[in-house]
């Protein structure tokens, strides 16, 4: 016969097993619904959920860098004494959606590792077009170098990154020099850039996202990454997932080996059984246990000049 005391620890914990199961359950109904629909909010979601925001401090939000309303960034930075690295993370959805707000995740994964997190956004669908998200993901370069110090930033210590359609325009900022150029950025300033699963070898145009992006240029190599490259570029982490169908890994490595053919020595990390939204996902809690993104980004970081911070980089 069961006592009254371990009926209630029996009941006790059949209810917390079947919260958890709840729980999990959401959290991974919440991702296959953000994963199928791009909602990316719903993985910030998560990483705030069961991550928190300790050691991490959200400086400034709804800063506006221009006149248009997308023309908006936010800052995260460490809950430490600076000064610390910057990294500018430009974020994805085909030129046509996305918003920084939602990609506070980033912010935080990369706080925790010690450094001043900038997630500039950029005009959008008609009013982005090639050369617009260009232009304005120099600008927010260019408010970076004027800003980033006092938010405990080092303005010599700037890397770009961006996924998908971001990583194009990170990558463009790193091989053209017009960009940064026209915004008055010194050259060398960018010390790095991470491209995430981008397109930089992609036309003809064949989707939609990219013929309204695009498909207005007359001559549609001079939209293409991989015809820039350069002896002289900054260093680039070229990170793709070897089953992505949204944008092939083929353009990581016909990149890399653009840059190597002019003498700046690159190879593309293609990932096993990651597919197009798993380069930025894998760095959201719960699926930054799977820290082959992380680890590869920071020791590339660390490797021309901004090392991470101890401990907070392998936080689960």
């Amino acid at each position: 016969m069961i006592a009254t005391s371990d009926r209630r620890r029996i009941g006790w914990m059949g209810w917390t097993l079947i919260t958890l199961a709840f729980v999990t359950a959401a959290l991974f109904g919440a991702w296959r619904y953000a994963m199928a629909t791009n909602a990316v909010a719903l993985l910030d979601w998560s990483d705030r959920t069961l991550g928190g925001t300790k050691g991490t401090a959200v400086a400034a939000t709804g800063v506006s860098y221009g006149s248009h309303p997308d023309q908006q960034l936010e800052v995260i930075v460490p809950n430490t004494p600076g000064p610390h690295p910057v990294l500018v993370f430009i974020h994805g959805g085909g030129w046509n959606s996305g918003i920084p707000g939602d990609y506070h995740f980033i912010g935080r994964t990369f706080a925790r590792a010690g450094y001043v997190v900038v997630l500039p956004g950029y005009r959008l669908g008609q009013a982005g077009r090639y050369p617009a998200m260009l232009e304005d993901s120099a600008a927010a370069v260019r408010w970076t170098l004027d800003n980033a110090a006092r938010h405990g930033g080092d303005p010599d210590r700037v890397f770009l990154m961006g996924h998908s359609a971001g990583a194009y325009n990170a990558v463009m900022l790193g091989l053209e020099r017009q960009w940064l150029g026209r915004q008055g950025v010194p050259d060398g300033f960018v010390k790095g850039v991470i491209g995430l699963s981008g397109p930089y070898d992609f036309a003809p145009f064949t989707t939609d996202s990219a013929r309204a992006a695009f498909g207005h240029v007359p001559d549609p190599a001079q939209t293409q990454p991989v015809h820039y490259a350069r002896a002289d570029a900054p260093p680039m982490l070229l990170l793709t997932g070897d089953t992505d169908v949204t944008v092939k890994p083929r353009n990581s490595i016909a990149l890399a080996k653009a840059l190597t053919a002019v003498g700046t020595p690159t190879q593309a990390v293609v990932l096993k059984d990651v597919d197009h939204s798993g380069t930025v996902m894998k760095l959201a809690r719960p699926f930054r246990r799977d820290a082959r993104v992380l680890d590869a980004v920071l020791a590339f970081l660390a490797a021309h000049g901004a090392p991470s911070a101890p401990v907070q980089a392998n936080a689960s």
